[in-house]
């Protein structure tokens, strides 16, 4: 079967590998043949050759690795483990591995689900980033006539832009150093400030401060300190990004005198969270379509991935399609 296989930073090879069997398959798996994926900003330091950010990532180096990095999956089941997905069901999730670029791609049934069929495959790798937003606001207050800043308006930021709004949100602030005014109403963006994160901060009137600010960035230290800093009185700051460090200082000053909430956290209850995505994209038809910018095909990985590294105003999400 073919696999990608990064074989040095920003390259990759794709190769034949074996077969997976359904020997291979332990309890509450399943088999299934790549339909689709996308890539995820989390995916991207992998690709520039950081090791050890990513569960599927040993540290031992990306490149002995097939299919890494890749965790957002669309795929048939070949054979399953689980009694939930049986042969022939298109499902969407979580590629537990992390090495979701091969033919064949053995994952946990927990993290999969079934979706609606009249969705093209690139739209349907939406379904999975869409469920981890859900997930993240169901951990915050009501966003209900609240003032919600998100910083980072890559494809992360921006579902959480249509996500909080569609939440009730009053406003929503996007902040970005890429210009992102051409999409960003589209994504329920009342004020599309393109700023990093410090010159916002230093710009933004005290009386303007968001109740609830989302850093979805991550891989760095100074946007969730601009975040705590940015933040409302009593507000809550959700760290969304992954972190490419152990330990984040933040100012427990802040935090005390102003009396704020920090939270971060993955999507658990993974299946529950994929229907609700799939509900949510029913009743938001025009979403994901407006998502999926760019679709390239299996062959196309490297061109897929070096568009994802770019600063481009009006690349949302990219999907890679068999």
């Amino acid at each position: 079967m073919w696999a990608h296989r990064l074989i040095a930073p920003y390259t990759f090879e794709q190769i034949d590998i074996a077969d997976h069997t359904e020997d291979q398959i332990a309890a509450g798996q399943v088999l299934l043949r790549f339909v689709a994926a996308g890539v995820c900003g989390s995916d991207l330091p992998a690709f520039r050759g950081a090791q050890g950010r990513l569960p599927g990532d040993s540290g031992v180096g990306a490149a002995e690795k097939d299919g890494f990095p890749a965790h957002e999956i669309v795929g048939e089941v070949i054979a399953s483990r689980d009694p939930r997905h049986r042969r022939g069901d298109r499902v969407v999730g979580w590629a537990s591995g992390f090495d979701g670029l091969m033919e064949q791609v053995i994952s946990d049934g927990d993290g999969l689900a079934g979706y609606d069929p009249a969705l093209a495959p690139a739209a349907a790798v939406g379904l999975q980033p869409l469920a981890c937003v859900l997930y993240a606001l169901e951990q915050l207050p009501d966003l209900t006539g609240r003032h919600v800043a998100v910083i980072g308006q890559g494809s992360i930021g921006l579902l959480f832009s249509a996500a909080a709004k569609a939440a009730g949100a009053g406003r929503v602030t996007g902040v970005d150093p890429i210009d992102r005014s051409a999409v960003a109403k589209r994504f329920g963006v009342d004020t599309a400030v393109r700023s990093t994160s410090d010159r916002w901060l230093r710009h933004l009137d005290t009386a303007d401060r968001p109740e609830v600010v989302i850093e979805t960035v991550g891989h760095q230290v100074a946007t969730l300190g601009d975040a705590i800093e940015a933040v409302a009185p009593g507000g809550t700051v959700f760290y969304f990004g992954v972190p490419d460090d152990d330990t984040y200082p933040i100012s427990m000053r802040t935090m005390l005198r102003n009396n704020l909430t920090l939270k971060a956290g993955v999507t658990l209850d993974r299946r529950r969270m994929l229907h609700r995505a799939g509900t949510f994209a029913a009743e938001h038809p025009e979403l994901l379509d407006t998502y999926v910018t760019h679709v390239f095909g299996r062959h196309e990985v490297q061109a897929a991935f070096e568009l994802a590294s770019r600063p481009v105003p009006d690349r949302v999400k990219i999907a890679i399609v068999a």
